[in-house]
């Protein structure tokens, strides 16, 4: 996956059901709330359907931080 400029989303994956659909689901939206383009979107999602459950996570956890609460 290509991710050059290191994007994140803010989004706690471990606030969150851990079906495979729900994740990406979650991320998605809130991709879409932080204006990634779709482009960004599908390049992710298409990486997370590459392999295995682990490897979605992986993914996942690459993209996403959540921003601190203090």
């Amino acid at each position: 996956m290509r991710n050059e400029t290191q994007k994140k989303v803010n989004l706690d994956l471990t606030q969150i059901d851990g079906n495979a659909f729900f994740l990406m689901a979650a991320f998605q939206r809130q991709a879409k709330k932080e204006d990634w383009t779709q482009d960004e979107i599908d390049e992710v999602l298409t990486e997370c359907k590459s392999s295995n459950y682990d490897h979605l996570v992986s993914t996942l956890m690459a993209v996403c931080e959540p921003e601190n609460e203090d």
